[in-house]
């Protein structure tokens, strides 16, 4: 009986699969650090794409002014309705959705962008899809050559 709790104990005390054990638990973290990186670099490019949609879209709006009022000389303003649905129509088009706002003197447009980001590898460890949102705003710049 002596002899075998020697040897327990001394199969206890040794340092035999302590590295093994390391390097399995530095192996988890390395994985995970790679699911993070890679999952959140293609959440930060569909951020970015998100807000170029939103740029062409409210470039796209701020196109639809009111022809009447332009070409009379009594300045420019986008003519509302127009600029929506401009916008809606890009953002379609794109596969996205979002709205669109003209201020109350139609002078600017803003687009928010709605869209989600569906991770790759952090799906594996329980994350769902992401909600990506982006903003962009066009403001009318009138050219007057004669002053």
């Amino acid at each position: 009986m002596n002899r075998w709790l020697r040897a327990l104990r001394t199969q206890a005390m040794s340092d035999k699969g302590s590295v093994t054990l390391y390097y399995l638990g530095f192996g988890i973290i390395l994985i995970g650090l790679l699911a993070l990186m890679t999952d959140m670099g293609r959440y930060m490019k569909a951020s970015a794409d998100s807000e170029d949609l939103a740029a062409e879209a409210a470039r796209a709006a701020g196109q639809q002014i009111i022809p009447e009022d332009a070409i009379g000389g009594h300045g420019t303003a986008v003519d509302p309705a127009g600029a929506e649905a401009a916008a809606a129509e890009f953002l379609e088009e794109a596969g996205s959705s979002g709205t669109a706002r003209v201020s109350a003197d139609g002078q600017k447009i803003t687009v928010t962008v709605h869209d989600t980001y569906e991770p790759i590898l952090l799906s594996g460890l329980g994350f769902g899809t992401f909600n990506v949102t982006a903003r962009s705003t066009a403001t009318l710049v009138r050219t007057d050559p004669q002053g």
